[in-house]
């Protein structure tokens, strides 16, 4: 264990999950095949959609955690639109019941449901990966939903009053002034909400935050997002990973800060190859796919998140003998591709905007442009007072050695616009590329 870096208390609390007692986490893949099986046997007896999928699929013939390979994949085009015969209880058991997009705004809407002990198992999670950031006695504001019973935001307040802790539920951020301020102005020692909006927020240059620790969640946060909400707030960051689908949480980062812990009690995950559907070679970047082991309410088999990931080799500094992914970098899926045969992703986009000072937020948009080429489109939101500096910024652009052939020698330069970018992502609405090629009709020369 490295100096001053705690063990998460993930370890802690997944030991006495699996073990009864009577062992470690050498327990784990054992526990997990028992629980794989339980499963399986539960979704085929109840669900009418796996009673299919799974049709000559023996539950006993799983030896291993490793056997999920040999299994199909459930996908959100699956689920979409198809709640009902993905349930193993009845409707009227259910305690929360979330709706979602599919593929963005397109295509029929997931509706996932949790029964009263599904909604418990995430409240428990959010009490034991708390425990990194915070102690009793100190305040965290939760900049998400918590209208809503039994919604993210009303589900982290509980779990902090487990640990003596207040959770103050401001919502999602749409005025980032007044995000900043509240935070100052009840003097929170740590603070939750999405990466972009807590970055925006950050940068706002609101006086009298004092947090020590910041906690980002419901999208992939870029380093730059991270290292920025550090370098104003002077506080440590954290990254959480999870989806509406995982039930709500599936893995957080111990004070070292380097990958997630994941729920391992609760879920099996794994690494793919997006194309082939097969594993990943060890420390091979592919596609998180989950499986849930604890849920009754509506299981999940083999979900393919789209998230971009791999399993980190060695040991964490923390000390656990917990396994690691790294930090989401993105999806697999949502990546532009261009008429130069390359692609162009997000996450390419944030490692270099989200380091040139003044910005806020953006949003972006592949346009064409004279001669049919691809041009990148940006409109940025600057900090409150602060001035962007657009030749900068196209500057930063065109060296990037990733955007080389969207934006370097030879491509038209990048248009660049301030004003507003049209949505604050929810979480459930994730920052994409816009593609505008086919509504946008090339300039003449």
């Amino acid at each position: 264990m490295s100096e001053g870096c705690a063990i998460t208390p993930l370890d802690g609390w997944i030991v006495s999950r699996i073990s009864a007692g009577t062992g470690g986490l050498e327990r784990l893949a054992g526990y997990q095949t028992e629980r794989l099986r339980e499963t399986l046997r539960l979704v085929k007896s109840r669900s009418r959609f796996y009673a299919d999928l799974l049709r000559g699929i023996d539950p006993d013939a799983i030896t291993s955690p490793d056997s999920l390979a040999e299994l199909p994949f459930t996908t959100p085009e699956m689920l979409a639109g198809r709640g009902e015969d993905f349930m193993c209880s009845p409707p009227g058991d259910a305690a929360r019941v979330v709706t979602l997009p599919t593929s963005g705004t397109t295509g029929a809407p997931k509706r996932v449901c949790f029964t009263p002990e599904d909604i418990e198992l995430t409240r428990d999670f959010f009490h034991w990966g708390m425990k990194t950031l915070v102690s009793a006695g100190e305040r965290v504001m939760i900049f998400m939903p918590g209208a809503t019973e039994n919604g993210v935001g009303a589900l982290l307040r509980e779990a902090l009053q487990r640990l003596g802790c207040e959770g103050i539920v401001y919502g999602a951020i749409t005025d980032p002034a007044d995000a900043a301020r509240a935070l100052a102005d009840t003097g929170c020692k740590c603070a939750v909400g999405l990466p972009s909006q807590v970055y925006e927020a950050a940068v706002t240059g609101a006086r009298g935050v004092k947090v020590e620790s910041v906690l980002l969640s419901a999208d992939y946060a870029p380093r730059a997002v991270s290292e920025g909400i550090s370098r104003v707030w002077g506080c440590r960051v954290f990254d959480h990973y999870g989806m509406t689908e995982m039930g709500f949480g599936g893995g957080v980062e111990c004070s070292a800060r380097n990958g997630y812990h994941m729920r391992e009690a609760d879920m099996i995950f794994e690494i793919i190859d997006p194309h082939t559907g097969r594993p990943a070679r060890a420390g091979e970047y592919g596609e998180v796919v989950f499986t849930t082991l604890t849920r009754r309410g509506m299981p999940l088999v083999r979900y393919r998140t789209g998230d971009r990931s791999r399993r980190l080799p060695g040991g964490c500094p923390c000390g656990t003998e917990l396994g690691r992914l790294e930090r989401v970098s993105g999806r697999v899926r949502d990546a532009v591709r261009l008429r130069s045969g390359g692609t162009l992703a997000m996450s390419q986009l944030d490692d270099v905007v989200y380091m040139c000072p003044g910005v806020a937020a953006y949003c972006a948009a592949i346009v064409t442009r004279a001669g049919g080429a691809d041009c990148l489109a940006l409109t940025v939101r600057p900090a409150d007072g602060a001035r962007l500096d657009a030749d900068a910024l196209s500057h930063m652009l065109r060296s990037s050695e990733g955007l080389r052939g969207l934006c370097g020698d030879g491509a038209p330069p990048p248009e660049i616009r301030t004003g507003e970018i049209g949505f604050r992502s929810s979480g459930a609405l994730k920052r994409r590329i816009s593609d505008m090629r086919d509504i946008n009709p090339p300039e003449k020369s």
